[in-house]
C-alpha cells in the first residue's frame, strides 16, 4: 500500500468554526460584509485550522470545512438543478434550537425550502456542476501546508437518501437515472482534484448506518422503498464514483449522525459488514466505534487484506478526554479480528458537521487530536 493508504491517524473533516468566523458569517448573510472581505476571514480560519492540525501531529489534514455551512455543501452547494434555497447560519442555528446533546436527533424537513442534500429536496431540472467546491478548497489548503491535505465529499448513498424522488419524476423517472448524473458529477469533481495533485479523497457516507437502524428502515418502507435494494444500489454507486483514479487514496466514512453533539442512528455493523467491507473498493474504511451503539469489533473479520480500517475511537461529541491507555486497550481488542498493520485511528466524526458545531471547545478539539497522534506513535512507532 502507498503511504497515504496506511497512515495511522486520520481526521474526519470538519472542525469547530472559530467565533470570529461565525460573526463574519452572520454579517455576510445579512449583507453587512462584502464577499471579498468574508473570503479573507475564511482564509484566516482555514490557516488557523491547518496550524492546529500540524501542531497536533496528524498524518493528514483538511481545511476544517471552514468555508462550508454544512458538510454536505461539497455536493449540495456545488451543483445546480435542485429545487433548493440558499443556506444561512441563522437557519442552521434554528435547526437545533432547544436541543440537548447525546440524544437522538430527527432531521427536520422543510416543506417548501431548504438547502440541497441537507434537506430532502426535489430536482427542478437535470443536475450539473456549477462550481467544484472541493477543488477550490484543496487549491487553498495545499498551499498552506507540507502535510498531505485531503478533501471531503458527500457520497451518492447520502445524496440519494436526501433526494425527494417522488416529486422529481418529471426530471428523473427512476432513482437509477438520478444516480447516473450524481456519479458523473462526482467523478468530474474528483478528476479536477486528481489533476490538481490531490492524493486523498474522503467520501462521507453517513447514510449506510440507516440499513441497520430500525426507524430509518421503517421510513424507507413507508416511502415504498426496499432498503436492501437501496443498499445494493448504493454500494455499486459508491464503487463507480471512485474507480479509475490511479494514485489517489480513497477513504469512506460511516457515522450515526453528528449534530450539535446529538446522534441520528442506532444499530451495529454486523448485518451489513461483509458486503460493505468487500464491495466498497475504498482503501480506508472509517467506522465509528466511540459508543456501545456501534457494537463489537467482530464484523472487522470481513476486512480484506490490503485495506485499512480506521477506528473512530475518540468522541467529538463530549469534552471528556479519552486516555492513551484506554485507546491502546481498544486497539488491542480490535486486533482479535484484524491485524494491527491494517488498523488506524481517528475521531468518530467531525467536530462540527455544520457551522453550529458540537458542544466541545477548541481546546478540547486540539487535545483530542493530539491524543490520537500520541497514541499512534506509541502503538505503531
Amino acid at each position: 500500500m502507498s503511504d497515504l493508504n496506511s497512515i495511522r491517524t486520520d481526521v474526519i473533516g470538519s472542525l469547530l468554526r472559530p467565533a470570529f468566523l461565525k460573526d463574519a458569517r452572520k454579517a455576510f448573510d445579512e449583507g453587512k460584509m462584502p464577499a471579498d472581505e468574508f473570503r479573507t476571514v475564511e482564509d484566516k480560519a482555514v490557516r488557523q485550522s491547518v496550524r492546529m492540525q500540524e501542531e497536533a501531529g496528524l498524518a493528514v489534514l483538511t481545511d476544517g470545512e471552514q468555508r462550508r455551512l454544512n458538510f454536505q455543501d461539497s455536493f449540495g452547494g456545488a451543483v445546480e438543478g435542485f429545487d433548493a434555497t440558499q443556506g444561512s447560519m441563522k437557519a442552521y442555528e434554528k435547526r437545533v434550537e432547544g436541543s440537548k446533546g447525546h440524544q437522538r436527533w430527527e432531521i427536520p424537513d422543510l416543506a417548501k425550502a431548504g438547502t440541497a442534500v441537507s434537506h430532502r429536496r426535489p430536482a427542478a431540472r437535470k443536475l450539473s456542476l456549477k462550481r467544484n467546491i472541493p477543488l477550490e478548497e484543496f487549491g487553498f489548503v495545499a498551499k498552506e501546508t507540507k502535510t498531505p491535505a485531503k478533501v471531503t465529499l458527500i457520497g451518492p448513498d447520502r445524496i440519494s437518501q436526501r433526494f425527494d424522488y417522488k416529486n422529481s419524476t418529471a426530471v428523473y423517472p427512476t432513482m437509477d437515472s438520478f444516480l447516473e448524473d450524481v456519479i458523473a458529477i462526482e467523478r468530474e469533481i474528483i478528476q479536477g482534484l486528481a489533476d490538481a495533485g490531490c492524493k486523498y479523497v474522503h467520501i462521507d457516507a453517513p447514510g449506510f448506518t440507516a440499513y441497520v437502524d430500525e426507524p430509518s428502515l421503517y421510513e424507507m418502507t413507508q416511502r415504498g422503498e426496499d432498503p436492501m435494494e437501496n443498499f445494493s444500489r448504493s454500494l455499486k454507486a459508491e464503487a463507480r464514483v471512485v474507480s479509475g483514479f490511479p494514485g489517489v487514496t480513497f477513504g469512506i466514512h460511516l457515522c450515526r449522525g453528528n449534530q450539535h453533539s446529538m446522534w441520528h442512528r442506532d444499530g451495529k455493523y454486523d448485518a451489513i459488514a461483509e458486503r460493505l467491507l468487500n464491495e466498497l473498493p475504498h482503501n480506508r474504511i472509517m467506522l465509528e466505534y466511540d459508543t456501545p451503539r456501534a457494537g463489537s469489533f467482530e464484523p472487522l473479520r470481513f476486512l480484506p487484506k490490503g485495506k485499512t480500517v480506521v477506528l473512530g475511537l475518540v468522541s467529538t461529541k463530549t469534552p471528556e478526554m479519552e486516555t492513551v491507555d484506554g485507546l491502546r486497550r481498544r486497539i488491542d481488542e480490535a486486533t482479535k479480528y484484524v491485524p494491527l498493520e491494517q488498523i488506524a485511528i481517528s475521531p468518530q466524526c467531525g467536530f462540527a458537521s455544520d457551522i453550529v458545531g458540537n458542544k466541545v471547545s477548541e481546546d478540547d478539539q486540539r487535545r483530542k487530536l493530539s491524543l490520537l497522534a500520541e497514541t499512534a506513535r506509541l502503538v505503531w512507532g
